[in-house]
């Protein structure tokens, strides 16, 4: 089983988050020993605590870049962050406005230039004819450029969880379009505790075209009742 994080943070040791991570809290339930876990993170500030959060599982790969779509194909990029959002970085973010979206003290904000990698070519490079079971993606901001930027046709991926929060109404059609081309459907709620994450699972379903107009347009109540009647499947 071959589990992807891409945005991991600081794991389950962010007190920022109150100590809790959706990945980590779904992937450490899962007792599966042959497991092989892949975690990508941005900010440098994070890795100690992401090493330490994960130091009771031997197959565990951590890497310390940004995953950035063909849109931004550079080897380095400023990302951003305020103080106010120390000590692990939240809102670590390569569109600034994302960041004061949340932090209106602008003189707050600062940069760190990171290292960057194309989503495809980490894809190509570490699961060429291997099947990722779980792949989770949260990157503040940059999650629909690289969602559409990834090449399912090449990867098979079995469930695919995103952050939805900071999708706008024509990306989120965007998106549905491309998992409907690839026989995705949808799965309920991903792994974020708060909601604010979609999952999809690579299987057909007559009713997919149905669930994703409603996704759009239902309230959060009638969201979580969408859910409950899915996972009973």
């Amino acid at each position: 089983m071959i589990y992807v994080h891409i945005g991991a943070g600081a794991g389950d040791l962010d007190a920022g988050a109150h100590f809790r991570d959706g990945f980590s809290e779904f992937v450490k339930e899962n007792d599966d020993q042959n497991k092989k876990i892949y975690l990508v993170e941005a900010n440098p500030s994070n890795i100690s605590k992401l090493k330490e959060s994960w130091k009771d599982y031997r197959n565990v790969e951590i890497f310390n870049f940004a995953i950035t779509s063909s849109k931004q194909d550079e080897k380095r990029l400023k990302f951003f962050y305020s103080l106010d959002d120390a000590p692990h970085y939240q809102q670590f973010s390569n569109d600034i406005d994302h960041v004061k979206k949340n932090y209106k003290d602008l003189n707050k904000i600062k940069f760190k230039y990171i290292d960057c990698v194309n989503i495809n070519k980490f894809l190509d490079k570490n699961f060429n004819n291997k099947i990722i079971n779980f792949f989770s993606i949260d990157i503040e901001g940059m999650d629909y450029d690289v969602i559409q930027d990834i090449n399912l046709k090449k990867h098979e991926i079995i469930n695919f969880s995103f952050e939805h929060l900071h999708l706008n109404i024509y990306q989120k059609i965007n998106v549905f379009k491309k998992f409907l081309k690839f026989d995705y459907s949808y799965n309920g709620s991903g792994v974020d505790h708060n909601d604010f994450d979609w999952t999809f699972k690579k299987r057909k379903n007559i009713w997919n075209n149905i669930i994703f107009f409603l996704l759009i347009f239902i309230s959060k109540k009638h969201y979580r009742f969408l859910n409950k009647l899915l996972q009973k499947k």
